[in-house]
């Protein structure tokens, strides 16, 4: 019931924020698209991203700053309360921030992130259960531009937190270790 109420609520609030926004100003295209597998303490992630560069720079010395924000669309599958595997659908929106070195020059990078997520339902398994379908997720990664910094194809390798922040309980967490592909239209 109290999720339910918390959707709605969300919703709400996005929609009034977009009716704010005047319609020519908004660009819905994606600025890229990625593939992502993961694994975690007993359970394996596979998803599929779409990516909105939000042309936001800053240089400090030696270091480039940018932004995007990213919608992801996981499946998780889980050893089952029982017997068997049960698979977990899951949506994410993640700001994100990335620092490249050498004044933005380097195909190296540094992307860190905290985003909302929601799960289709209850995340339980035998060794731990989440008190919540809402969920934060938190990302630290490390990446490569393959064609330097204005390349269309990087890979990359991310550290994923995913728990309720102490807002409900029980909140045992879930890690994961992720390989990703972004193609950058």
């Amino acid at each position: 019931m109290k999720t339910t109420i918390l959707a709605r609520a969300c919703a709400a609030f996005f929609l009034a924020a977009a009716s704010l926004v005047p319609a020519h100003a908004v660009d819905l295209r994606p600025d890229g698209a990625s593939v992502t597998f993961g694994y975690g303490e007993g359970t394996h992630l596979a998803g599929v991203g779409l990516i909105w560069d939000w042309n936001f720079m800053r240089l400090r010395p030696d270091t480039q700053v940018t932004a995007h924000g990213e919608v992801i669309l996981n499946r998780w599958t889980a050893v089952a309360v029982g017997d068997g595997h049960s698979s977990y659908g899951q949506i994410v929106l993640l700001p994100t921030i990335r620092m490249r070195m050498d004044q933005g020059g380097s195909p190296w990078f540094l992307e860190a992130g905290i985003g909302a997520s929601w799960l289709d339902r209850t995340f339980r398994t035998p060794e731990r259960e989440f008190g919540s379908q809402w969920n934060f997720y938190d990302v630290l990664g490390l990446g490569y531009t393959f064609g330097g910094v204005g390349g269309h194809h990087e890979v990359g390798m991310r550290l994923v937190h995913v728990s309720n922040g102490g807002f409900s309980t029980p909140n045992p967490g879930q890690d994961f270790v992720q390989l990703r592909y972004v193609n950058w239209f």
